[in-house]
């Protein structure tokens, strides 16, 4: 199975780049996560909830080409079942589009039943990069009627 996410960012491939790779800007610690690698192809990557420390995914990075794409292998660990789905592959695409970015994600090499809960947060979550970006405030700041 395969799932693909689009979005555009008034950003640049830099900036966008940065805020899906380096922990103190990650796109996930909007959603409360952190993730840590030394971005190198070949090298681990880790999930981890900043408050308790748990480890919520793990991988490797395959692909890193700053800015422009990043393939990464990677296990989900924060429930039981999305444990189970086991190893999928997350792509990451940058493209200039004007003075915006197309942010594509691809996640794929998913086993078919895999629990919803293994790709259902992508929309939530590039919502929140969209949203750091271009207003400098989390998803979760956010006014409900901007949501």
């Amino acid at each position: 199975m395969k799932k693909v996410f689009e979005i555009y960012i008034r950003t640049t491939p830099c900036r966008l780049w940065t805020a899906i790779t380096a922990p103190d800007r990650s796109v996930t610690r909007d959603l409360g996560a952190r993730v840590t690698s030394d971005w190198t192809p070949g090298s681990d990557f880790e999930l981890r909830h900043p408050g308790t420390g748990a480890r919520l995914g793990s991988g490797v990075n395959l692909e890193v080409v700053p800015p422009r794409r990043l393939v990464q292998r990677t296990v989900a660990l924060w429930s039981d079942d999305v444990r189970d789905a086991g190893i999928t592959r997350v792509t990451w695409a940058i493209e200039t589009v004007g003075d915006a970015c197309r942010l594509t994600v691809v996640h794929d090499q998913i086993r078919d039943g895999a629990d919803h809960d293994l790709y259902s947060g992508w929309p939530a979550t590039l919502s929140s990069l969209k949203a750091h970006l271009e207003t400098c405030r989390s998803w979760a700041d956010l006014p409900v009627s901007v949501r």
